[in-house]
This record gives structure tokens, sequence and C-alpha cells, in this order.
């Protein structure tokens, strides 16, 4: 975690806000001003970011700090209901380069994570504008952990991540994945190679083996039980090649002189023959389960991950929950919280 100090700024700004004189740096650091003629007050006069309250939102004397950073970088609201939008969904990143001024509802369509969320938590757009009061009752505790304040540097790198996350497909993304959002310090890193993906799609990239791509991989990997051939049903062809201990993935990583492999321990054709479920046993005393498609207008099977899970226990408990939900999953990529090969 990088510390953000108060005094690396680049620009500073004076406003007024609920009678209170402020000053305002670009780094989201506040300064309330002594009221002339009186005593100082706790908070007065002194460099601040705030202090971390309700819903992760940063507060100063019970004032929330991303009101008067955008009140003094954007000027007053046009309306006074109108709330501040953290652009990055960082509710404790307070640049002025992160908040706007919107309405309520433009703040729940205009953010693209935030309009994700919607979608997910309440099915539609449509369905939460009939309704906005569910929204309350199915998003639960959010996880606010990752919410902190950010460099300029740390700040550009979760713009990009959520702008990823927002935009792309996810396949076995649940209610509850929504809602704990398990970003943590990953989140504020610069965006490696497999995150990118190929042709704009993000997280997508061929694999060393003809036919196959993965999604969300930290590196390229071989697919040994891949069919050679692109036959007339080929992920029952790549079904029937799987067997018992076989090599499913060889990661061809930079970091290890010998290249890991995952092998099969447990596996299931699933959605009428279009989806294939793996338990496969990792190199680090780990267990993954690893979903394969195949995706008709490229002609690729994909792989992506569903979780990595530290006992054999737990992975065959997720695997059995996944078999028996995941024909309600919708089209798209699986959304790795967290890859780890």
């Amino acid at each position: 975690m990088t510390a953000v100090d108060v005094n690396d700024f680049g620009q500073e700004k004076q406003c007024i806000y609920n009678g209170e004189r402020y000053s305002v740096r670009e780094n989201g650091a506040v300064f309330r001003h002594q009221p002339e003629g009186k005593r100082a007050r706790p908070n007065d006069n002194k460099w601040t970011f705030g202090k971390v309250g309700d819903k992760g939102y940063l507060y100063i004397a019970g004032v929330q700090v991303h009101r008067i950073v955008a009140t003094a970088f954007h000027g007053d609201p046009h309306d006074p209901k109108y709330v501040v939008d953290h652009i990055d969904s960082n509710r404790s990143n307070n640049r002025p380069e992160n908040l706007r001024w919107l309405t309520r509802l433009e703040n729940a369509l205009k953010n693209p994570a935030t309009r994700k969320k919607i979608e997910y938590l309440c099915g539609s757009i449509e369905a939460f504008l009939e309704n906005p009061s569910m929204l309350n009752e199915l998003q639960g505790e959010p996880n606010l952990k990752w919410m902190r304040t950010v460099t300029p540097e740390e700040a550009k790198n979760c713009k990009q991540r959520m702008d990823i996350w927002a935009s792309k497909e996810s396949r076995g993304s649940t209610d509850e994945t929504i809602r704990k959002s398990s970003f943590g310090e990953r989140v504020y890193k610069p965006l490696q190679k497999w995150e990118v993906g190929l042709d704009g799609e993000p997280g997508l990239e061929l694999s060393l083996t003809p036919w196959c791509a993965q999604y969300m991989w930290r590196a390229e990997a071989r697919f040994p039980s891949c069919p050679q051939d692109f036959g007339t049903d080929p992920l029952n062809d790549y079904f029937q090649n799987l067997k018992v201990g076989a090599v499913l993935a060889i990661i061809d990583s930079d970091f290890d002189d010998i290249c890991p492999k995952l092998k099969v321990l447990e596996f299931v054709i699933l959605k009428d023959n279009r989806l294939i479920l793996v338990i496969s046993e990792r190199p680090d005393n780990k267990w993954s389960i690893i979903g394969i498609e195949l995706d008709e207008k490229s002609k690729h099977f994909i792989h992506f991950k569903l979780g990595t899970y530290s006992s054999k226990s737990e992975a065959d408990e997720a695997f059995c929950i996944k078999k028996e939900s995941i024909d309600s999953w919708s089209d798209g990529y699986s959304g790795l919280d967290d890859p780890t090969l």
C-alpha cells in the first residue's frame, strides 16, 4: 500500500460549503479555516483527508469530504439534491477528476460500475426504475476494505480496472460475488498483459495450443487434452479426451524453471453439452475449478477459472454447488476474483 501525503499536491483552491471556509487540494485533502474572531475548533487549521465514516465515505467534523472537494473544483451543484459520483467506485478517492455532480438517477445509470451492480442485483435497469428501494434490500453489506485514499497512479490503475470489470460479461457471477466485489490491493496495481486481453476483449488471450484461448490467466498455457481437430461436436470431443490424472494445462511461467501442470481430478459436461467443468490439482497443493466452453464465433475453446481452494474438500463442495447452479448462469466468460496462474 502506498502512503499518500496531504502535502503532495499540484493545485489548491478555496470554497465556501455550508457556511464554512475550506482550502482544498487536488489530492483530496481539505483544510477547514478557523472562523474569524472565534476560537479554533478541534478540526480547524489542519490538512486532512478526513476520517472513514458511514459506508466508506470520508468525513471532516461530520461533513462529507467529497462534497467539499466537488464544490471547490466543480462549483456548486445545480440542485442541493445532487449527489457526488465517485467515478471509480472508490468512495475514499476524492481527487477532483474522480468526482462529478449527478442526480441520483444519473448516478445509477451513467456510472458503468454502478449500472452493472444494479443489473446484477435487480435483474435489469427497468426493474430498478420501477422499484428503486429494492436495491437497498438486495445489496447487503458492501465490501469497503479496498477503498482508500490513493496516489494519481493508483487512481488511474483503479479506474482502468473498474472500466474493464464494468465492460466485460461474466459467467458464474452471483449476487454474493457482486456484493463482496473482492478487488483488494490488486485493483491499484498496473494492468498486466493477461488482464488487458486481445482485440478489445478484456482478459481474453490465445493460448499456446491451437483452437484454445484463456480468460484472465496470469501466463500463457498449453492444453494437452484439447482435440487436435475441430470436428462436428468439438466440446464433446474435448470431454472424451479428459482422463483422471491427465494434464489439463501446462503453465508457461517466467517465474519457474519447470512449467507447472494442472492435473484432472474430476470432470463433468453440463448445460446441454455446452460447458465442461473440471477440478484440477495444482503443483502448489491447491485445487482449482476450471470451466471450458466452446466459442462458436471464434471457434476456440475458452478456458476460465471459477475458484481456487486450499483443500480438496473445499474444492469438492464448490464443485457440487457449481454443478447445481450452473444452468442459471448467464452467457459470457467467468469473472475470476484473483487469478493465481
